[in-house]
Parts: structure tokens; sequence; C-alpha cells
């Protein structure tokens, strides 16, 4: 029997991994499995956060800190600090008040989330007591005028940026999943695209393929993306991209930002981790437009690492589900302002007294020879 989400936070819950292993008490094995599972033997899954143990921090000590701040700009809006709340579906599955909930912890602690195509709560009604950074986070639909009409309610919601998740057009093999049987429950349901249009799968020829003559049929394009920032009125971020080719062709098209992710490992297993991916990308893109970093974050050292090598900002995944099954709102800001203290010392103690000054000799990969 699951536990119900806790009404404070334990004395021996003060880190992300303390969340996860709590979360575990309060979520069936349908979530849970559902939630910490990735594609294939989840190989990616698990290197994204191996990654970022592989580079080492560089103290510098005596530095003059005591002006030191977190903020940062990015699309025209300022924000306090560079930790910011991944899209993650069906957020109903894991607390009662779902995306809700989030929304609330994410508006106290000034960080922006960014909502899911596939949530559980309607976009309007998410955040809907107030101001705050609300970025909303588009699949392509099988038609163009569905996405436009997905689009549209954002902009009118008052969602600030749209961010377009390019790295999944069919869904990854998940053999955790498989195993479990994995089924959403009744009541949790993608409500933001009910009554969308299914495509009905056609009867094959014996050299025909499923994946390339279903599923792919309707797979967006760069001419869907183009004509995406032809028709948004919102700063368009494309995230999913892992590759420096990617990154360049995205920029020439006019995206307002990169997102280096591989979907938390669960679209394809044994694509490089994030991390690994960030270098080359930020080389390519050279300061035209943000890049910011999803996967693998579960510490405040972990997000000054990314900044190290290039990123603006980065997105906390699976490590505020687990606060949010655990602790709901209350969870959620915890492991917020957890974060924000850690990286805070992590800068001190390395000293940097701003984001602006975390950079690449910041950090030293343990694979490569160790400078003098």
């Amino acid at each position: 029997m699951t536990q119900a989400p806790l009404s404070r936070i334990p004395r021996h819950i003060v880190s992300a991994s303390d969340y996860q292993q709590q979360a575990r008490h309060h979520l069936d094995d349908n979530a849970w499995h559902y939630l910490v599972g990735g594609a294939g033997d989840e190989i990616t899954a698990a290197h994204n956060s191996q990654v970022f143990a592989s580079y080492r921090l560089k103290t510098r000590v005596l530095a003059d800190v005591r002006q030191g701040h977190t903020q940062l700009s990015l699309f025209d809006k300022s924000y306090p600090h560079p930790i910011f709340l991944a899209p993650i579906a069906y957020q109903h599955l894991f607390h009662q008040q779902g995306e809700q909930a989030t929304a609330l912890a994410a508006k106290v602690m000034d960080a922006p989330f960014v909502v899911s195509t596939l949530s559980s709560t309607l976009l309007e009604e998410i955040g809907s007591e107030g101001e705050q950074a609300l970025w909303f986070q588009l699949y392509f639909q099988a038609q163009r005028q569905q996405t436009l009409a997905l689009v549209q309610r954002a902009e009118q919601a008052g969602y600030q940026v749209l961010v377009v998740t390019v790295d999944a057009p069919l869904a990854g093999i998940r053999y955790r999943e498989q195993r479990m049987g994995f089924q959403l429950p009744q009541e949790v349901r993608a409500v933001n695209v009910l009554g969308a249009t299914t495509v009905t799968p056609p009867t094959l020829e014996a050299s025909q393929r499923l994946v390339f003559k279903h599923f792919m049929m309707n797979a967006p394009t760069w001419q869907d993306l183009a004509w995406l920032l032809s028709v948004s009125r919102l700063p368009v971020v494309i995230k999913g991209i892992l590759s420096p080719e990617n990154a360049e062709k995205a920029v020439q098209l006019g995206v307002a930002g990169i997102v280096v992710s591989n979907h938390g490992g669960r679209v394809l297993d044994g694509v490089l981790a994030s991390l690994e991916a960030l270098p080359a990308i930020v080389q390519v893109v050279n300061g035209r437009v943000p890049v910011l970093l999803d996967g693998g974050i579960s510490r405040g050292s972990d997000v000054f690492k990314a900044l190290a090598l290039g990123a603006s900002a980065v997105f906390v995944g699976r490590p505020y589900i687990y606060a949010l099954a655990s602790a709901g709102a209350l969870g959620v800001a915890h492991l917020l302002r957890t974060l924000r203290e850690e990286l805070d010392i992590t800068m001190a103690l390395c000293g940097c007294a701003t984001l602006s000054q975390i950079n690449a000799s910041c950090v030293i990969n343990v694979g490569e020879k160790c400078p003098h």
C-alpha cells in the first residue's frame, strides 16, 4: 500500500537522492516504473547522471564573492536562478494536485515551469492564480491546424516561451513498461489533446514496415519547424538536440534557443548523455542563441558543471517529480531551494560570484590530463 504525501519535510530529506528514495513509498508500481524507467536497457538514462561524475570542480580560494548572485536574463526576461522545471507528462499520476502543485512551487521559488502538451491539467488552469513564468512544451500534432490551436491557446493563456520537443516523433522501446504492463489510470489523461486526430494504421505489404509507413508518416520535419516559427508569437526553443549539425540548422532557421537533451534516456537507448553533447553544440552555436541543458541534474554542483560547459540554464526532471510524489508543492519548493543553495555554495567555494564567471576553466574532465 502506498503512503499519503507528507505534510512536512522530515529531517532526513536533505537532497534530491533522498526524495528519490522517499517517493517509492508514495507511488504504486505502475507509476514508479513509468517514472524511473528509460528506453531499452536504460543505459542512457543512467549515463546522463554518470557523466557529471567524470568532471571535477576547481576551487579558487580567497576570492571576493560578497556581492554574489545567480541572476540571469533569457528571452528578454530576468530570472533569479538558472534552475528550471522540465516538461513531464501526466503529473496527476504522481500527486492528486498534479501540475497545479508543481506550478505553485515554481511560482514560490521563481522557477520557470515548462508545461507538457501531455499535461493532465488543462494548460489554461495551470498557474491561473497569478503571474509566473510558465513555458509551454509542444508536441507537433498530426495536423498543422491542431498544432496551431495548441500554440494559440498557450499564447492566450500567457505562456512566455514555446519549447518544441523534436526528439520523440514516436515512443521509445521501454522494456520496463512492457514488463510491467504499464497503463494510465482511467482518471489520468492528456486533457489538452483530447479529441485530437489519430491516424489509423494502414494495411501493409510484406516489404513495408509499420514504423516508416505509419508512425513516421506524420512526424515533423524541418519544414514544419520553419512553419511554426512563422506562426508563433512566442520565442521558439527547440528541445532534443544532440548534434552540432542539427543545432546549426536550427539556429539558421531562427529558433530563439536550444535545449540539449536526450529526453531523459526515454526515447532511444545508447545515445550521448546530454552533458557529453553539450560542449560541441555550445561551440557551434557560438553565442548566437542560449543553449540550455536537460538530463542528469540532481545536485547544485551538477548545475555548476553544466554552466561551466556552456549552458545558460538547466532543466530538472525526475528529481522534482520525486519531490512532488513525496510532499506535493511543498516538496517541489524544498527541492528547488536545496538545489539553489547547493549551487550558491559551489559557486562561492569555486570563487565565482556570478554565473558569467563560471566557465570551462572551473572544471576538469578526469579523463583528460590535469593541467598544472
